[in-house]
């Protein structure tokens, strides 16, 4: 059964195409992706494809009698309680406990947060959409806008496993590259629609395979055609400028159509190619840290409950950050990710505990909120701040997050969510902390962005402490992981987030018994509850550190080697052949020794 066909459709905004002659069609039982980078008009399109939105010019058509639901970014919900909008029934208990949605079912859906109504939304669609559920309210095709932004790790775990048994077709826009590659791996079909600079691309997979996958094979070699193309043309254009740079006279008789054929050539470079390639001095102006950044001795929080005991959130948590460290927060919703971060911030206090932070410290803090843009003001200005003008360092940031030389000077009204989301981002870094917090870092990000944050992050001098959901983007950038068990315990769990997941599944979620013991000595970064005797060598965050100091000099090292066989290749004099010769001989071999030397390392990280 046919969903929905779109032919030829293309929709533009007053400075921008979104996209231009797409075509796609949507059966029952297909699985979509929408992918591009942030304000290229994924949104937009899921809602063409849901009848809700017009395009400019093309033709939608929709399957006889085919029933078709959308959870948008934002839901509305309808005024009562959540209960009364989820209805009862086994299902629905089973789909709001697996989403965390059951404690809120007392709850006035006009007071819920945008999290918790975007979950309670996401627990309506499932819940209809079961394989018990009432065969009415079943749809034939579903519509996801980022379904796993709110929910803890578990939980979206649990989603994926529900989308892929579903039998309608699903279409999504997700930033977790995790769900993207298990939901359009599949024996029917799958495929993704990528959006790229008002143009449009549709990858199709082969059976069992990954459209994800597909479309990032396919994109590669895009990108790598456009880029011997833009070199083709970098050679005409140098010859068309020496051929305007002749004398006088030559210049009076050139006819018009070889001027405008080389003005052309040489102003009509190629579209933006993924991310930017400029050579940023990361934290060139961080202020180096000392050998303290922040220590937590025997925190704990705890919020009062009118009438009532206490409600503890975590406690006896003892934790030194060190310079260099990556630390990954996890835990459950609820469960106090967020309070700790403003914590080592300095935005709020504890309720009991100490805590010590170096004299060096300079924190910068990326929260869940964007609210704090002045809608009035351009995303160059917020950037640079009120006391100074935007300079060439505001410029090479912005671009290196995908905000061109005309989205600089846009509104921040004009901005879409992810957009917002992303300046942000650039708002934090642009202050040059040198201890970055990160709180859901990656909602609503594309994933051209989250590679630009993640590369970011790889040569960051920093320390960084992050709490987010996305599993591929922890995996990049922390060392290892704290985990918030429900008891209000903290503690370092060996194989990162897969061995933290796999553990609470052997456990059926459960927090380990007994509070781990706390030693009196300062531990290592994000050691928790573990006697600092049981360690030996170097520390986790130590290891990491040098592991990333060790790649930055190998990569420097590989293109020093690269470099002097370019000149080998080029010499012909016998004098420079043996000097460029030695010289090279001493590279390879520093770059041995550099490779010796992180094998070594990364031996070490595994055990």
């Amino acid at each position: 059964m046919i969903c929905v066909d779109v032919s030829g459709v293309h929709l533009a905004q007053p400075d921008k195409v979104l996209f231009d002659d797409l075509d796609v069609t949507v059966s029952r039982g297909d699985r979509v992706a929408v992918v591009g980078v942030n304000g290229s008009g994924k949104t937009t399109l899921l809602r063409i494809l849901t009848g809700a939105l017009q395009p400019d010019s093309g033709d939608v058509r929709f399957g006889r009698g085919a029933r078709i639901t959308m959870l948008e970014q934002d839901p509305v919900l309808p005024a009562g309680t959540v209960e009364e909008y989820l209805g009862d029934g086994w299902e629905v208990a089973a789909v709001a406990t697996s989403l965390g949605v059951q404690p809120l079912f007392g709850r006035r859906t006009d007071e819920l947060s945008g999290g918790q109504a975007k979950r309670v939304a996401l627990a309506k669609m499932l819940a209809d959409n079961s394989g018990t559920g009432d065969a009415e309210n079943a749809h034939d095709m579903i519509v996801l806008d980022e379904p796993t932004n709110h929910l803890d790790l578990e939980a979206i775990e649990w989603l994926e496993a529900r989308l892929v048994s579903m039998s309608a077709a699903l279409v999504l826009v997700t930033h977790d590259r995790h769900a993207l590659d298990r939901l359009t791996t599949r024996v029917g079909p799958s495929k993704v629609v990528e959006l790229d600079h008002g143009r449009s691309f549709v990858h199709q997979a082969e059976a069992g395979s990954s459209a994800y996958a597909t479309y990032l094979d396919a994109r590669a070699e895009r990108i790598e055609r456009e880029a011997q193309e833009e070199s083709t043309r970098k050679i005409l254009a140098r010859k068309e400028l020496a051929w305007l740079r002749r004398g006088a006279p030559a210049r009076t008789a050139k006819p018009k159509a070889r001027l405008r054929t080389a003005n052309e050539i040489v102003s009509g470079g190629p579209r933006d190619l993924g991310v930017r390639a400029n050579d940023l001095e990361l934290g060139a102006g961080t202020t180096r840290l000392g050998n303290q950044v922040v220590e937590l001795i025997d925190v704990g929080q705890q919020f009062e409950n009118p009438g009532g005991e206490p409600t503890t959130i975590f406690q006896s948590v003892d934790l030194v950050i060190e310079p260099g460290a990556r630390l990954a927060v996890v835990g459950p919703n609820g469960s106090g990710k967020t309070t700790l971060l403003d914590i080592i911030a300095g935005r709020r206090a504890p309720a009991i505990g100490e805590i010590r932070t170096g004299k060096t410290v300079v924190p910068g803090y990326a929260d869940q909120h964007s609210a704090s843009l002045d809608p009035n003001m351009t995303v160059r200005k917020m950037v640079a701040g009120p006391l100074r003008e935007p300079d060439h360092e505001d410029k090479a940031l912005l671009e290196k997050f995908w905000f061109d030389s005309t989205a600089q000077y846009a509104p921040v009204r004009m901005l879409s969510g992810g957009e917002k989301r992303r300046l942000q981002l650039v708002m934090v870094l642009a202050s040059q902390p040198n201890l970055l917090l990160l709180d859901e870092p990656t909602n609503d990000l594309d994933l051209d962005t989250l590679r630009s944050l993640e590369e970011f992050l790889d040569d960051w001098p920093g320390a960084l402490v992050v709490a987010s959901h996305d599993r591929a983007f922890l995996d990049r950038v922390a060392d290892h992981v704290l985990a918030i068990e429900p008891g209000g315990s903290m503690r370092r769990v060996p194989g990162g987030v897969r061995g933290w997941l796999d553990e609470r599944a052997a456990t059926g979620g459960a927090a380990r018994s007994g509070a781990p013991a706390r030693p009196k000595a300062k531990k290592p970064a994000g050691a928790t509850g573990k006697p600092k005797a049981a360690r030996t060598g170097p520390s986790p965050s130590t290891i990491g550190r040098r592991l990333r100091e060790t790649e930055q000099a190998m990569v420097k090292a590989q293109k020093r080697v690269d470099s002097l066989n370019d000149e080998l290749a080029a010499a012909t004099d016998h004098a420079i052949l043996a000097d460029r010769g030695a010289v090279l001989a001493e590279a390879q071999g520093e770059l041995d020794e550099l490779e010796a030397a992180w094998l070594e390392l990364a031996e070490q990280a595994e055990t």
